[in-house]
């Protein structure tokens, strides 16, 4: 099979935006026997449940949508979501010896101030390949609840036509923690998969009214989500940051008023 020739599940990498010229994101370390065995080492520290893994697709392509309140989410999603996930994580990460581990371990790195078509040409290619792709679709760290829900998670499904997976954690942020606080030593994360839900995958070119129509379906249906991983657990999120922890991030997305 050709680097231009994929099933027409997945798309084909010649289809637009064109991901033939697109290296996939690194895979060894993401792809090795070291996720599994990273796990116990987390647990060391604190424990993890994971709920609803049975939910999620097991095989072809797949989005990852997660609320996002600590610096810990990211990690815990990679080490254990059922799948290998390869995540869009803002470049400001990827500054120092932190950069050459996202990098082995498939990453991908986002622009979110500008218009990034690596980035998106990566996250299409892992798609076009039967692999899963991780959104945290507020966009920076906070209170979790989704109060804004950035585009990509939509524009990905409608490109694909891949599931989109809800994920909420609890427990990667004490109420009151600062912006790069770990969870409590000792203390109990749960992450949350929920039922998939689908857009239909919809040929170039795609309008803005599309991408904004399936943005207001996805956060509505992590809204349900949350609302039923609430009761499920019997956790609560942790609240907003402190204002001077609280990261700059593009006013655009989804809001309670619709998209801007």
């Amino acid at each position: 099979m050709s680097v231009a020739t994929i099933g027409p599940a997945h798309g084909s990498h010649t289809d637009l935006p064109r991901s033939d010229r697109t290296r996939h994101p690194a895979r060894w370390l993401l792809h090795s026997p070291l996720r599994r065995w990273a796990r116990p080492v987390v647990r060391r520290r604190f424990g993890v449940r994971v709920h609803g893994t049975e939910q999620v697709p097991a095989s072809g392509p797949v989005i990852f949508v997660s609320n996002h309140v600590g610096v810990a989410d990211g990690p815990l999603l990679a080490i254990f979501a059922p799948r290998p996930v390869h995540t869009l994580t803002k470049k400001e990460m990827f500054a120092g010896p932190l950069g050459g581990v996202l990098r082995a371990s498939g990453q991908i790195r986002l622009d979110r101030f500008h218009t990034d078509p690596a980035a998106v040409k990566a996250c299409v290619r892992v798609l076009r390949e039967g692999n899963a792709v991780g959104i945290f679709p507020e966009g920076r760290r906070g209170s979790g609840e989704l109060d804004r829900f950035h585009r990509g998670a939509a524009y990905f499904a409608l490109v694909s036509g891949a599931p989109v997976v809800p994920v909420v954690m609890f427990g990667t942020r004490e109420p009151g923690g600062h912006s790069d606080a770990l969870p409590a030593r000792g203390g109990v994360v749960d992450l949350v998969f929920g039922p998939v839900s689908t857009l239909p995958a919809t040929p170039w070119p795609r309008t803005r009214e599309q991408v904004e129509q399936g943005s207001v379906f996805l956060r509505e249906q992590m809204l349900v989500h949350l609302d039923r991983a609430r009761t499920s657990t019997g956790r609560e999120l942790p609240g907003p940051l402190p204002t001077a922890e609280i990261e700059p991030d593009p006013a655009t997305g989804i809001t309670e008023r619709g998209a801007p």
